[in-house]
């Protein structure tokens, strides 16, 4: 795929010839037209955009991408319209040519929340799992990161990334339509490792853990940001059914338990470094994601209560280092 051509050559500067020979082959069939009818209809959306150049680019304080006066004989409302079709935008916003894609989240309170615990992401080689449509991945770029790879299964995302790459063009940052369990095990090339909202979809929270510890090298950073509920270590709840409507919620730990499954997966310097309820403020919806949120989730007679009657989502952001252990590596780092 020519969207991945500049990827290879990173992948394998990294010590992943085999992973990128690998890729090669598997991202075409993912990216296959005849695997996903609606891929052709986005596939052509994309193709359709305007030729546009930016005459500025932001991405340290948020996403923003030219300004309305460079679209100039091209419609406003045609080319809105035409960003409109890979609807829904979930992770944002993005302001793109002046145009403001107000998402369901506001992803940028969360980044906010989250930047100043981490190391310096500056030279650092980063990877984000379940990244959504990149939108962290370029935050992670405006604050210096040198290579981004995010990996998102769902292909809509991936579409909404590649609308960003027509006109950012930045062949350091990538977003693969893939799973966690596409990757090959223990890459450890990476030296911080992003899962934000992930954990708690997994039936089987510690080889999720394991896996990530697996893709940093060691002294690598990881970011882990997820549903928690509150209690002591041997709280952990496991929803019998659906959880805020979700059907695919399984663990929800106390920040007690969280910590010392780290431990046990052999992580150290392990900091709850941020608790956050989420608010219908941050979640909600909008003209770019018309779809339910976070609104209809909860109980309308009481918001700490989902619809269910399970308590409302509350959100805990750890970080934690991959041990060291072996002695070169100690003094190198």
């Amino acid at each position: 795929m020519t969207f991945y051509q500049s990827l290879y050559p990173q992948l394998e500067a990294l010590g992943q010839h085999q992973w990128a020979q690998e890729l090669r082959h598997l991202l075409p069939e993912k990216l296959s037209l005849a695997k996903n009818a609606q891929l052709v209809g986005w596939q052509t959306a994309l193709q359709a955009l305007p030729e546009i150049r930016p005459s500025q680019v932001e991405l340290k304080t948020g996403v923003e991408i030219g300004r309305s006066e460079d679209l100039g004989a091209v419609s406003r409302e045609e080319f809105k319209a035409q960003l409109k079709t890979f609807h829904p935008w979930r992770k944002g916003p993005f302001n793109l040519f002046g145009i403001d894609i107000d998402t369901e989240w506001r992803s940028d309170w969360k980044w906010e929340r989250v930047l100043p615990h981490i190391q310096s992401l500056v030279g650092r080689k980063v990877l984000d799992i379940g990244c959504g449509n990149g939108y962290h991945g370029w935050r992670m770029r405006g604050a210096g990161a040198e290579f981004v790879l995010g990996i998102d299964p769902f292909l809509v995302f991936v579409m909404q990334f590649l609308v960003m790459q027509r006109y950012l063009a930045d062949a350091q940052h990538h977003v693969l339509p893939l799973g966690l369990e596409d990757l090959p095990a223990g890459l450890g090339c990476f030296d911080s490792v992003f899962s934000m909202g992930v954990l708690y979809h997994r039936r089987s929270p510690l080889d999720h853990l394991l896996e990530l510890k697996g893709c940093l090298r060691s002294g690598g950073e990881l970011i882990l940001e997820t549903l928690i509920v509150e209690g002591d270590q041997e709280r952990i709840f496991m929803p019998e059914g659906r959880y805020a409507k979700m059907r695919n919620v399984w663990f929800l730990p106390s920040i007690a338990a969280l910590t010392l499954w780290l431990q046990r997966c052999g992580f150290t310097d392990i900091a709850c470094v941020d608790i956050n309820r989420t608010s219908t403020k941050e979640q909600r919806r909008t003209e770019w994601m018309s779809f339910e949120s976070l609104a209809d989730y909860l109980d309308p007679q009481d918001p700490h209560k989902t619809i269910e009657g399970h308590p409302a989502p509350l959100r805990a952001t750890f970080v934690a280092t991959k041990a060291i252990t072996n002695l070169q590596e100690k003094i190198e780092s």
